[in-house]
Formats: C-alpha cells, sequence, structure tokens
C-alpha cells in the first residue's frame, strides 16, 4: 500500500530532485512513488469543467493527469500563437497543481490523438517537398519557432523549477516528466529525428524526467538515449512488459497508454470495451509492478472541424463525440469503470480517497425550430471574394490568412462548362464533393466515386465543386499527402477543367457574425434542399445546463450555437447527438446556425441523453 498524502504538488516545498528512477521504481524527491495517471485534453473539455474533471480524477485515485499540446490550435497561422481562452495552458497546468494532480505533458511536437494531422499545422503542407516528422529543414525550423514560444510557459511549471525563476511556483510546479514526440516507433522515417527533438526540449530549459511511448511493435524503433521508453496497449499479452525490459533493462516499467476504451469513425458502430475486462488488466498492470495512465480518462469532444482520420485500407474520419467509452462520459459524467477503478485504487492507497463531486444534471430543451434560411448560392456574392485561378488550388495553398491558407471547413470550386459529358476526378477530391450544375446537384466524388455524368443543357453553365475536408489523417505513414480540397486536376470528357472562381468556406467566428446580418433570410419552404444555412432560437428560463442536440431528419452538417462550433453530424451515423455544454449558453436568447448540405429537417431536439450510436465491443 501506498501513502502519497504528502507527495502532492503544492505540499512539496523546495524540491530539488523530481521524479527519477532506482531499477525498477520510480523515485519522487527521493521517495518510492507509482505514477496513477490519466489523460484529459484541455483543449477537449470546456475551460469551466477542467477543475470538475480534475476533482474526478482524485476522487478515482489517480495522482497524475497527462495532457497533449496540440500545435495546431496554438499556431492556427503560422507566427501567430494563442494560449488564452481555452488554450490557456499555463492556467490548466497551475489547476492540476492546485487540485493535487503531477503532470506528465506531452508536448509533441506530433501529438496523433484523432486529432486533425495528428496535432501537426496543416500551413506545413505548403511546402510541396515537406517532410513531417523529420529533420528536414522547413519542418525543424517550423518546430524551432513553435517550442521557442511553447517552452517559456511550460519549464516554470516543472517540478524542480528551483533551478528557474518563476513567481508562481518559487518551489516548482506540477510537471514531473515530459515526452519526447509521439510513438515515433510506428513512423521512424529518420534515425535523427528523436535525438533533435529531445535536443529541441533540454535546449529550451526542460529538466524533468523525459520518456517515449510506443505501442509493441515500434517499442524499439522510437527509442532515444536518455529517456525512459513507456508502452501502450489494451489487451495485456503475455510477455508485452517482459519485452520492455528487453529494450530497457532495470528501469521501472510505465504503461503510457492504457485505452480505456476506443474511437469512432463515420459510418461505423460506437466502440465499447467491457468495464470488467478493462479493470482486471489494470489490476493485473499494476501487480506487475508497472506504473500506469489511462488513456482516456476524459475524452471530452472534437469540437469545429478538429476530429482526425485513419487510413488503412480505406479513409475513414473520426466522429465529433471524443467520449472514447473512457472513465467519464463525453459530458464528465461517471460510468461504472470510475466506480470499479477507485475500488481497485483505493485499495492500493493508504488513505481514504476524496468523495466523487455530484454530477450536474442535464437538460432536455425540447424541440428547437429552424424557422428561416438562406442558400449558400446567395451567401456567396454577399460575403465571400473569389480566389481567381488558372488551375484547381488545394486548401493549404490559398492565399488566405496572412499566407498560412486554409486549414478547415469547404472550399467552392467554381468553373464555366460549355455542354455536358463525363466528369473524372482521376481521384483529385479531397475528401469530398458536392457537384452542382448552377444550382442543381448532380452527385458527389470522394474516394469511391470518381466519375459522374453531366446532363447536357444549353449554353454556357457554372460547374460548382463543394468540397469538405472531412478531417486529416492523424496516423501511419502517409502525413505528407494530407492536403486537402482538389489537389490535382478534374476532367470533362478528358479535357482538365480550367479558369476557376475558388471560395473559402472555413466558418470561422468573423464569417458566422457576418452571416447573422446578410441580406436574403427568409422563412423555410416545405421542401428545400441545401447546401444552406438555417437558424432558429433556443430560450433558456434559467441557469443554462447541458444539453445534446439531436439532429433526426437532417442529413450532413456542421453545427453553431452562438458562434461556437459544435461539430459535425451525418445521419450515417453512429453518432446522433451532438454535446452541448451549458457554459456555451446563456440565459435568454441563443441563436442556432446549422450548416445543411443536402436534406434539412424543421427542428432539432435537445435532449438530456446522449445517444452515440449501435455499440460494439472491442475485439
Amino acid at each position: 500500500r501506498f501513502n502519497w498524502s504528502e507527495l502532492v504538488p503544492l505540499r512539496l516545498w523546495g524540491r530539488t530532485l523530481g521524479l527519477q528512477t532506482e531499477h525498477s521504481q520510480f523515485l519522487l524527491e527521493g521517495m518510492p512513488f507509482r505514477i496513477f495517471g490519466g489523460s484529459m485534453h484541455y483543449f477537449r473539455v470546456p475551460r469551466e469543467y477542467w477543475e470538475d474533471r480534475m476533482l474526478k480524477m482524485k476522487a478515482c485515485g489517480l495522482n497524475t493527469l497527462t495532457t497533449y499540446v496540440p500545435w495546431n490550435l496554438h499556431e492556427a497561422d503560422r507566427g501567430k500563437f494563442d494560449f488564452r481562452r481555452n488554450l490557456d495552458l499555463r492556467a490548466f497546468l497551475s489547476l492540476a497543481a492546485k487540485n493535487g494532480l503531477w503532470v506528465i505533458l506531452r508536448p509533441g511536437p506530433y501529438i496523433c490523438s484523432e486529432w486533425d494531422l495528428g496535432g501537426l499545422p496543416s500551413w506545413l503542407l505548403q511546402d510541396p517537398e515537406m517532410q513531417l516528422r523529420t529533420t528536414y529543414k522547413g519542418f525543424t525550423e517550423a518546430v524551432d519557432a513553435y517550442f521557442d514560444h511553447l517552452m517559456p510557459i511550460v519549464v516554470p511549471l516543472q517540478a524542480t523549477t528551483s533551478r528557474f525563476h518563476s513567481q508562481q511556483y518559487k518551489n516548482g510546479g506540477p510537471i514531473i516528466a515530459v515526452q519526447v514526440e509521439n510513438e515515433y516507433g510506428s513512423y521512424a522515417k529518420d534515425p535523427n529525428y528523436m535525438a533533435y527533438v529531445k535536443m529541441a526540449l533540454l535546449n529550451r530549459g526542460i529538466v524533468e524526467m523525459l520518456m517515449t511511448s510506443d505501442n509493441k511493435n515500434g517499442l524499439s524503433y522510437g527509442l532515444v538515449a536518455g529517456a525512459l521508453a513507456t508502452v501502450n496497449f489494451q489487451k495485456l499479452e503475455p510477455g508485452l512488459l517482459k519485452h520492455l525490459d528487453s529494450v530497457q533493462r532495470d528501469q521501472p516499467k510505465m504503461v503510457m497508454e492504457y485505452w480505456t476504451g476506443w474511437f469512432d469513425n463515420w459510418g461505423g458502430p460506437h466502440y465499447v470495451f467491457d468495464a470488467d475486462e478493462m479493470v482486471n488488466t489494470v489490476a493485473s498492470i499494476l501487480k506487475l509492478g508497472a506504473s500506469i495512465n489511462l488513456y482516456m480518462f476524459h475524452g471530452g469532444t472534437n469540437f469545429g472541424f478538429m476530429n482526425g482520420a485513419l487510413e488503412a485500407d480505406e479513409y475513414k474520419s473520426d466522429v465529433t463525440s471524443y467520449d472514447y467509452d473512457a472513465v467519464l462520459t463525453e459530458a464528465g459524467d461517471y460510468t461504472s469503470k470510475f466506480f470499479k477503478l477507485r475500488q481497485l485504487f483505493s485499495m492500493i492507497i493508504g488513505q481514504p480517497l476524496p468523495l466523487p463531486p455530484v454530477i450536474e444534471s442535464k437538460a432536455s430543451y425540447g424541440a428547437i425550430l429552424l424557422h428561416q434560411y438562406i442558400s449558400l448560392w446567395d451567401v456567396i456574392p454577399s460575403l465571400l471574394q473569389p480566389i481567381k485561378s488558372e488551375f484547381p488550388i488545394n486548401m493549404e495553398n490559398l492565399h488566405l490568412n496572412d499566407s498560412s491558407g486554409q486549414s478547415y471547413g469547404y472550399v467552392l470550386y467554381e468553373t464555366v462548362i460549355f455542354g455536358g459529358g463525363h466528369l473524372h476526378s482521376r481521384n483529385h477530391v479531397r475528401d469530398r464533393a458536392q457537384v452542382f450544375v448552377n444550382t442543381m446537384y448532380v452527385g458527389e466524388l470522394d474516394y469511391n466515386i470518381v466519375e459522374l455524368s453531366i446532363p447536357e443543357g444549353q449554353g454556357f453553365r457554372q460547374l460548382r465543386l463543394l468540397v469538405e475536408n472531412r478531417g486529416r489523417v492523424n496516423y501511419g505513414l502517409a502525413l505528407n499527402e494530407q492536403r486537402k480540397g482538389l489537389i490535382g486536376d478534374v476532367f470533362l470528357n478528358n479535357t482538365p477543367l480550367r479558369n476557376f472562381k475558388i471560395y473559402s468556406l472555413e466558418m470561422k467566428p468573423a464569417f458566422m457574425k457576418s452571416l447573422q446580418h446578410v441580406a436574403g433570410w427568409s422563412a423555410v419552404p416545405d421542401y428545400f434542399v441545401g447546401p444552406a444555412f438555417f437558424r432558429g432560437r433556443l430560450w433558456i428560463e434559467h441557469q443554462p445546463q447541458d444539453t445534446f442536440l439531436k439532429l433526426q431528419g437532417w442529413e450532413k452538417g456542421v453545427v453553431f450555437v452562438n458562434g461556437q462550433n459544435l461539430g459535425r453530424y451525418w445521419k450515417i451515423g453512429p453518432q446522433e447527438t451532438l454535446y452541448l455544454p451549458g457554459p456555451w449558453l446563456r440565459k435568454g436568447s441563443n441563436e442556432i446556425v446549422i450548416f445543411e448540405e443536402r436534406t434539412a429537417g424543421r427542428i432539432i431536439q435537445s435532449v438530456d441523453i446522449p445517444y452515440l450510436g449501435r455499440t460494439q465491443y472491442v475485439d
């Protein structure tokens, strides 16, 4: 049994040793220590709920919080850094310390995490020669510039910061370890890269223990001298932790990612992982003397357009919810996994655990009428300036956002055709295009459908391709090929289309604001086919509470509430409700705007229970 009541960030004054290894155990300030960790990402959880989730970690018996740092949110446009509001990393780490949690920080630069391009900014792909996650000069220069801004926030919050001069933590912060990159053994394209990332951390003042993190197959390829190797898995295969021993002898064993559930893709099931099997495996890991981090303790949400994608046999994009069937639900509620783990940890820890915080009740606000609409074709001339180009240009290379290009959302490509015939994409659509002649829908193009028949017609007509970036692949060897929009020529009757007007539809807050005031909103007719924006109001009498929006009767699109992008919905499922956090609502009137690509319903439902789809157990 362990008694760690004194081993918490705000009680351990004058720290000089931090986390160390002694043979097969960790020491914290010279005292034996086991890491009982849980992952929670500040960028996936509304700031107002950070502390609630941390208190639930403590109540479960955890002593360490693990988080990634998403470069593509902190430097969305090249050279412009954002660490405010929900991206206030300093506040998040300080809150962890206040609540008695140590921190393992995983700053990347690549984070995987089912997050667009594994957290790498899409503007890196403007360079046609870009080699991500290597020592290619264009990549390391960008990483260096980013780390130059990130590390001054992180360094003063290290556990042994007596070597530095921090106003807030003269006696040290909560960070006891920093991870070097992420699962590089599964990529392993450059033998010099891990040493480069390690030095990029050390040269900027990182002094805590360094770790790497890999799955079993990547373990021996992801090592770097001076960093403790850790392993990621869900099923404890025989000999798995012994394999870790064979890679590094006489060191503590740590499972950096014990997968408590799994993520979902559009068109698939909602994956769940059996709670008893999970807790039994955790118990077995602890019996073997290892430390553990639960990935995820609390998954949260891929708000906006930030979901990642898989590309194994085919491209599959991740859903908006990152519930993950984790220990807490997407909305932070307890699951049976929480109580079973709490019971297990309380038997190991030598003091009573804090009581679990009371759950916030959820609201069902009922039916919300979307009473007005405006067609995308009416919005474009009012709000958008076209980029004119002889050739199609991919999203990242559009001259926008101070030359950082477009990262997310949709792009509309327009050109003039004479007559109809055979349209062929040559697989240059990323990821899905709706095709229109003038305003008439003729079909869609994607990875599987690469040709369409364009009906004949009189005179010159507009051919329009509305292309959606459904999320960049975040894992595997195809990261350099994640440009979106039209990535090459599209052919009509074997002739490449030319002379485009290209409209960027990123749907950023400024655009959504100007959409409110554009002329042309009108009452929704009985039948209407998108693409169009719809709007309605949700009136709330009392203090707003969390709720879930159900979009039955709608086909595919995006929901905005008071200007906040909740994320995508799609009738193919599995996810059927979008999480709407209470702090994003206000008493009185709340504006709801939906961008629907095809078939719109008239109402959406606010319900108090999420529905994430038909379940399938993880094999």
